[in-house]
């Protein structure tokens, strides 16, 4: 079963889709020229594939299933999962007219013509990220979510859907702790996922508040601290106005394209972005755009 997709203009599927999946061993969002997602759809698992034909200023988006025949609900359901993982509908075209304007900006962004700022599948999936790659490195970090998509998401095929908080809301600290949890996260993420389960913690309801509540709501949160809230505003509600800024390796980058001789801390890492503050998040996925073309992983 096969339809498409038109996001708006310009748009690089490939771009965006490392920028997603970060590392080549991400197992849940996979790119080989193709992306590639298992999606739970109205309780049914489904391999979904995406490649990109036209132009970057008139992208097409072949989008593949692994059935025959889908409904018109089905269908909504995955463009609308794509929408939101590949940023289809946003249109940065003010973001273009500001990297224009200024050449330290248009030097980051315009080697990335056509990148769209992905978010997670959910804000569940985006806070699980954040915690698991709490002060640890992304590989590592990367290595527990597959571990734990592995252990406790549904099979379909050779990989697994990203786990639901019922899947994880009985999940043993031990055998969380066999998978590379230590005993404080493993702890976050089931006590996290109880609160979803018994109707105690609404992530949806985060979309209706602004940026500062948002981060004021998460931090009561056990586990999530300023790092985790604004990773989750951006990666997982698309606040692209929200700069992770105790972001170590993301204050390194700023350094390097800074050539800077130390290390910016928090409020250093403001200093830098805040004139850009409509798109800082933008700023952040370009650094990460940068540090993956030089490791001739783009």
């Amino acid at each position: 079963m096969e339809f498409v997709l038109h996001p708006v203009p310009p748009f690089r599927l490939d771009l965006t889709a490392c920028v997603l999946r970060r590392m080549p061993i991400n197992k849940m969002d996979r790119w080989d020229g193709t992306y590639r997602r298992i999606l739970l759809v109205r309780d049914e698992l489904i391999e979904v594939s995406v490649s990109q034909s036209g132009s970057i200023e008139k992208p097409e988006l072949l989008v593949s299933i692994d059935l025959q025949n889908i409904d018109d609900a089905q269908r909504e359901i995955i463009a609308s999962y794509l929408n939101r993982i590949l940023g289809l509908d946003i249109d940065l075209t003010d973001f273009y007219k500001l990297a224009d304007s200024d050449s330290k900006l248009y030097g980051l962004v315009g080697r990335f013509e056509g990148f769209k700022p992905p978010r997670a599948a959910s804000i569940f999936e985006a806070l699980v990220n954040a915690i698991a790659c709490q002060q640890l490195s992304l590989t590592v970090g990367i290595t527990l979510l597959n571990r734990l998509s592995t252990a406790y998401g549904k099979s379909h095929g050779e990989y697994h859907a990203f786990p639901q908080p019922i899947e994880l809301v009985d999940a043993s600290t031990d055998k969380l702790r066999t998978l590379g949890f230590s005993t404080r996260k493993a702890e976050y993420i089931t006590h996290i996922s109880r609160m979803i389960v018994n109707n105690e913690l609404d992530l949806e309801s985060l979309a209706l508040m602004d940026d500062n509540l948002v981060v004021d709501t998460l931090l009561k949160i056990h586990g999530i601290g300023r790092w985790t809230a604004e990773y989750i505003a951006l990666r997982g509600l698309g606040r692209l106005d929200v700069y992770p800024a105790d972001d170590i390796g993301s204050q390194n980058k700023l350094q390097h394209w800074f050539n800077m001789t130390a290390r910016p801390d928090y409020q250093g890492v403001h200093n830098i972005i805040d004139k850009w503050s409509s798109y800082r998040g933008m700023i952040y996925f370009h650094l990460l755009l940068d540090t993956l073309e030089r490791q001739g992983l783009l």
